[in-house]
């Protein structure tokens, strides 16, 4: 049972933004999709972090009773829905029993409409490095190397900050994406390609180091029909295909062949068809995605 929402200010703070904490019991969330409370679980607290500027990201995090030294945190990215507080209280449960930091930033419609695609219209790179620095300052995260997850249009910001910037990641869990940015000729954002100068080149540089991550790509088996919410067109449907469920696949095989081409050792890379889950966060969750992010990243 969820407690009540209270608001409270950090005390001196002049004109401080409201931080809304709420307290949770750990309850699991089973594949079959029942309630499952560990006798040994412990409360978290789940708190609204507000943004510090125009251009920073608000957060919600989930901070537990029993943090372990030295746990990476889970950054956790919502899609266009902007479920951000949905998705931390998805993953509270299990990131608290291990001892982990939640942070789900909020890219809210106004200020971050194009942030699945991360570097344009507007950096929202460099807004998450600079929300992740902050929290590391302040205690409330580990410094070092996060895991990443994200969500449908999360799953799209999340794969291409890790792979334009993997010395931030420890690992990937990305699930549902609508398109890839996959590590072909395409012009980026499609593929690592165009102007030497461009961003495609930076992220071709760094695809050596990226394809050295831990990988868990997902997407629920009912996700397998063309989605008018989909990014599609005659280029895109030919190198990505017209499904989630099928880009992902292929997605998944071009890292293996990209990794193959240029002599690495194959990536650490795995795919997951969460039955029954069509494109839905919560049937996602139920269908085990909970379970198949956390327990890699653990």
């Amino acid at each position: 049972m969820t407690a009540p929402i209270l608001s409270s200010h950090r005390a001196g703070a002049q004109n401080a933004a409201p931080v809304f904490l709420k307290e949770t019991t750990m309850t699991l969330l089973r594949p079959d999709g029942r309630a499952d409370t560990p006798p040994e679980a412990a409360p978290c607290a789940i708190t609204w972090r507000a943004p510090r500027g125009r251009q920073s990201l608000g957060c919600w995090i989930v901070t537990p009773n029993a943090p372990r030294k030295g746990a990476a945190p889970l950054v956790a990215i919502h899609g266009i829905s902007r479920g951000a507080e949905e998705i931390a209280e998805a993953f509270a449960a299990q990131a608290a029993a291990q001892g982990r930091t939640v942070i789900a930033p909020l890219f809210d419609e106004e200020a971050w409409s194009g942030y699945q695609r991360l570097v344009s219209p507007k950096r929202a790179d460099l807004a998450l490095m600079a929300l992740l620095d902050d929290l590391t300052l302040s205690g409330v995260a580990e410094a070092g190397r996060v895991d990443l997850f994200g969500y449908s249009g999360g799953a799209q910001c999340a794969h291409r900050f890790a792979m334009l910037h993997p010395q931030r990641v420890r690992r990937l869990s990305a699930c549902a994406a609508g398109w890839w940015t996959f590590p072909d000729a395409a012009a980026f954002p499609y593929g690592v390609g165009g102007a030497a100068d461009g961003w495609g080149a930076r992220v071709a540089a760094a695809l050596p180091e990226f394809l050295r991550l831990d990988i868990t790509v997902s997407v629920g088996g009912d996700d397998a029909r063309p989605d008018p919410a989909m990014r599609s067109a005659p280029a895109v449907d030919a190198q990505q295909g017209r499904s989630r469920l099928e880009r992902a696949r292929r997605w998944v095989e071009a890292l293996r062949a990209a990794a193959a081409a240029r002599g690495l050792p194959a990536p650490k890379v795995s795919f997951t068809v969460l039955p029954g889950a069509g494109h839905d966060f919560p049937d996602c969750a139920r269908a085990g995605l909970v379970d198949l992010t956390l327990g890699r990243c653990a």
